[in-house]
């Protein structure tokens, strides 16, 4: 084999290796599934064996190929982790955190101010979106997940494990009836997260179940949307508290009744293995669980 190494096709070989399919290769690359598909083409003709099989589920590797793969994929991992000590060397350290828009506009970006004073040498990009990324194929540093904290393969930290509370416009609540028991709380609109949960596994841990009115009202994929129609007196919001103290003190919103309900989920800090050696993640890290305990 000549001194010239085809890249990019060792790079199709170990991603598509790593995750048993030719299109998430391609997300990895930033690629089409179609330029993946040659590129392995071409090292399969330029070695003279086939390194894949296609199966219904996506591809694995042959005989020949299991055996060089783990081999290809550390190198590849290795430059990853030199690139990324190169960065870390950088007087002005760039880090990128990802979570969801509610956590980013209610928790995270209110206090993102004291990090930068404590570390101006570390500029932060926030990354918002609900969708679930992947540490392995994106420069994500610090994802903060909520869930119950199993993320195999990662390093997981807890932060914290917010409340459910009930929450209204003042004057909805001013002009409705009264509520003294959770029950109470059917009297009124129901704002709902997206799957219609939250709302019936509150009741439930009071004793309340198959009442027709717990599945009704306008439904919401974000909990500062759940606040905003709260705060425009649409109904009763039963949002994660942390996402709702400063509208209830500014007397924006009430709270309906004092019964918070614990959830199963917490947020978490998930990282890449080894990701704290990077003196930037650590501060941050360090900086999120203070933070949270206060």
């Amino acid at each position: 084999m000549g001194r010239v190494l085809p890249l990019l096709a060792l790079r199709a070989f170990a991603e598509a290796g790593r995750y048993g399919s030719v299109k998430r290769a391609a997300e990895a690359m930033g690629v089409t599934s179609g330029a993946v598909s040659q590129q392995l083409r071409l090292l399969e003709e330029r070695v003279g064996t086939s390194l894949f099989s296609r199966t219904r589920y996506g591809v694995e590797l042959t005989e020949a190929g299991a055996k060089v793969h783990p081999v290809m994929l550390r190198a590849f991992d290795q430059i990853e982790s030199g690139l990324d000590k190169l960065e870390a060397d950088k007087t002005v350290q760039s880090m990128t955190i990802c979570t969801v828009p509610s956590f980013a506009a209610s928790w995270l970006v209110p206090r993102l101010g004291r990090f930068t004073s404590l570390h101006p040498e570390v500029e932060v990009r926030v990354e918002a979106s609900s969708t679930l990324v992947d540490l392995h194929k994106r420069r994500v540093d610090v994802a903060i997940r909520h869930g119950l904290g199993d993320y195999p393969g990662l390093e997981v930290i807890p932060l914290m494990a917010p409340e459910l509370i009930p929450v209204a416009s003042p004057r909805l609540l001013a002009e409705g009836p009264s509520i003294n028991r959770p029950v109470d709380c059917l009297a009124y609109p129901l704002l709902q997260d997206s799957d219609r949960s939250d709302w019936r596994l509150w009741l439930k841990a009071f004793g309340i179940e198959d009442d027709p009115r717990i599945e009704r009202g306008q439904a919401f994929d974000e909990d500062f949307l759940l606040v905003r129609a709260a705060e425009a007196g649409q109904g009763i919001a039963l949002v994660r508290d942390i996402y709702s103290r400063e509208e209830v003190a500014a007397g924006r919103l009430a709270v309906a009744l004092d019964c918070p309900w614990p959830t199963e989920f917490a947020y978490y800090a998930v990282t890449l293995p080894q990701a704290t050696e990077r003196p930037a993640v650590a501060a941050f890290v360090s900086w999120l669980i203070r933070e949270a305990r206060t």
